[in-house]
């Protein structure tokens, strides 16, 4: 498929002779398959992979296998990640060093969010955004299979969190854009893309950033990043900014050995992926600092929300024998709504109450589980948490047939020694979800949103 014309002579006009490498990288049908590794659950083999460069638990694989039908991909031990997108870890390693609250603006479906819960300082506070509500249920699942507690996942347009004044310490503003540097990934994206798109994102990038600036603490971080390459949706953009809002823009340490590239026309450091230059896709970054001084705050809008701090709703009474399933129980606020159990870290309880109160909240901590009169149904989220005490309930060991039968929500044939009752499914050690063993059977608890639907021919 021919590129865009107009693409072709703006590209050109920066980078030249090269571009006709950029071009040929872009034809090639074999894409770079990369993971990320969830550090918070058992290990799974990677010798012989090659590590992505900037990021310590990334690795390309030979080839892509089928996702679908790898146990371990849904019970969250790795994340299927695009190598580029994996250098905010130099970011967050280099400029955090205590526990912070962070916002991933436009999360769905989840890398950067996930990322985040496995590299920022222990008990960080994660508030993952997303504005298209279909894709917030995607990233919900997402992050509940990577396990953290420490995540809420809401969803609200940008000028909505933009009224949480001063919240957060770190804004990560992954922000929608016209994709050129997907055109070798999505090939569809060259048929879409034009300059009208082009300019059109590139105000669309601009507003979002106005619109949430005001929710970002003075002194503190912004990551603003796209996957695409032209000025308008980057460089331009970033002067915006600087001028706007007087921010500054910080330098990223890299290795010279990693083939990123610097800013096209411009003093301040900006970070540039081309897929002829690093394995992975187009990509570009800058980190900027919020000036410390709250008298440069603009607000276009009387806000709503003076960060005050918010009436609690009053927790119900959570049995003893719920708490002792949970390792670290005394870190945790439990509460009830509607019989439905929920684990909230006790040393952001201000903070969760506050997004509770003002957005749309879809998710946050860990969902224990339900009781059903005299009956409690543990959730699958909670086996897949971190929280989870793995000697709480009995558990078996699955085969891969086994483990892809059970997700696909068949019905299981256990052992006559397994206990009766709820028991955790496990895949190379690592938890599933849950059955229920009643003798004869066990009845299947997994999602049915989650199941695999597609049966191996």
């Amino acid at each position: 498929m021919d590129f865009p014309d107009d693409f072709i002579i703006r590209t050109k006009q920066w980078l030249g002779n090269e571009y006709c490498q950029l071009e040929k990288a872009l034809q090639e049908e074999e894409v770079p398959v990369s993971i990320r590794i969830n550090p918070f659950k058992p290990s799974m083999p990677v010798a012989g992979y090659e590590k992505v460069k900037w990021c310590e638990t990334g690795y390309y694989l030979p080839s892509r296998p089928s996702f679908t039908y790898d146990p371990l991909f849904h019970a969250g031990s790795y994340y299927v990640q695009e190598a580029s997108s994996m250098f905010l870890e130099q970011v967050i390693k280099q400029y955090i060093s205590e526990p912070i609250v962070c916002l991933d603006l436009c999360a769905a479906p989840g890398g950067k969010s996930t990322h985040l819960l496995s590299v920022l300082p222990e008990t960080s506070l994660i508030v993952s955004n997303e504005v298209i509500h279909s894709r917030s249920l995607i990233l919900k699942e997402n992050l509940t299979k990577w396990g953290s507690p420490f995540s809420v996942l809401s969803n609200d347009d940008p000028k909505e969190i933009g009224y949480l004044t001063h919240l957060f310490d770190i804004i990560i503003a992954d922000l929608p854009c016209s994709g050129e540097g997907l055109f070798r990934k999505e090939p569809n994206s060259r048929k879409e893309w034009s300059l009208a798109i082009v300019k059109l994102c590139a105000a669309r990038q601009r507003r979002i950033v106005q619109d949430i600036w005001n929710s970002l603490k003075p002194g503190g971080l912004l990551v603003y990043s796209t996957c695409t390459f032209n000025r308008e949706e980057n460089e331009e953009n970033i002067s915006y900014l600087i001028n706007v809002f007087n921010a500054e823009v910080l330098p990223v340490s890299i290795d010279k050995d990693w083939g990123i590239c610097p800013a096209i026309d411009e003093s301040f450091p900006v970070y540039r992926f081309y897929p002829h230059k690093i394995k992975g896709e187009g990509f570009c970054l800058t980190l900027l600092r919020k000036p410390d001084d709250k008298r440069l705050t603009i607000r276009t809008q009387k806000s709503k929300c003076n960060i005050q701090k918010s009436k609690h709703p009053s927790s119900s009474y959570v049995p003893p024998f719920i708490k002792s399933l949970v390792a670290n129980a005394d870190t945790f606020q439990f509460e009830i709504k509607q019989n439905t159990i929920r684990a909230i870290p006790a040393l952001h309880q201000d903070t969760y109450h506050l997004l509770f109160n003002n957005l749309r909240i879809v998710s946050a901590g860990v969902l224990i589980g339900e009781v059903k009169r005299n009956d409690f149904i543990p959730a699958s989220a909670f086996a897949l948490s971190t929280c989870f005490r793995m000697d709480a309930f009995p558990s078996i060991e699955l085969s891969l047939e086994d483990s892809i039968s059970y997700l696909q929500k068949d019905s299981l044939m256990l052992s006559t020694d397994i206990p009766t009752g709820f028991v955790v499914v496990k895949y190379c050690n690592t938890p599933l979800g849950f059955v229920k063993n009643i003798g004869n059977r066990a009845n299947n608890h997994y999602p049915n949103e989650w199941r695999i639907r597609k049966r191996l021919s």
